[in-house]
């Protein structure tokens, strides 16, 4: 297994958890962005920019990612991509994203986003928190527990 972390938007308060695990558990790990994102300087680490552009980062994981793989995205549309890949992902904010609610998430942030194209004013998402983050370590901890064999 490895990690793909999509860099671009990535809080800065899960750069330590996530390194943390990298380091304790040996697992190589690709952040992909379209500029400079630091989580620490590690071998198991490789930083990948891609040109700029909305979905670049997003093309690049999908084409790198393989089947069982761990991807960090807070991206639903990428996330329905790896999913369908046999890969899995987890957002920010500690959801596990899954076969069986991948569809009803993508679902959501679609009619949210023809809800906001017709003019209509939607709050977007809470600021991120320690709760957040604390949220995502569980999450991440409990995966890799679960899925990642040395």
């Amino acid at each position: 297994m490895q990690i793909f972390v999509d860099g671009d938007a990535f809080p800065n308060l899960l750069k330590p958890i996530i390194f943390k695990q990298i380091q304790r558990l040996n697992i190589k790990t690709t952040v992909v962005a379209n500029k400079k994102i630091n989580i620490g300087k590690s071998d198991l680490v490789t930083y990948m920019i891609v040109d700029l552009g909305a979905d670049e980062a997003d093309h690049k994981i999908v084409e790198m990612v393989n089947e069982s793989d761990l991807v960090i995205t807070a991206d639903i549309p990428l996330a329905d991509r790896i999913i369908s890949k046999n890969a899995h992902a987890i957002d920010h904010r500690g959801e596990l994203y899954s076969i069986d609610n991948i569809k009803q998430y993508l679902a959501m942030r679609n009619l949210m986003e023809k809800i906001r194209e017709s003019g209509e004013m939607t709050k977007g998402p809470k600021p991120f928190g320690v709760k957040d983050a604390e949220l995502f370590a569980n999450q991440l901890n409990a995966f890799l527990t679960k899925h990642y064999k040395n």
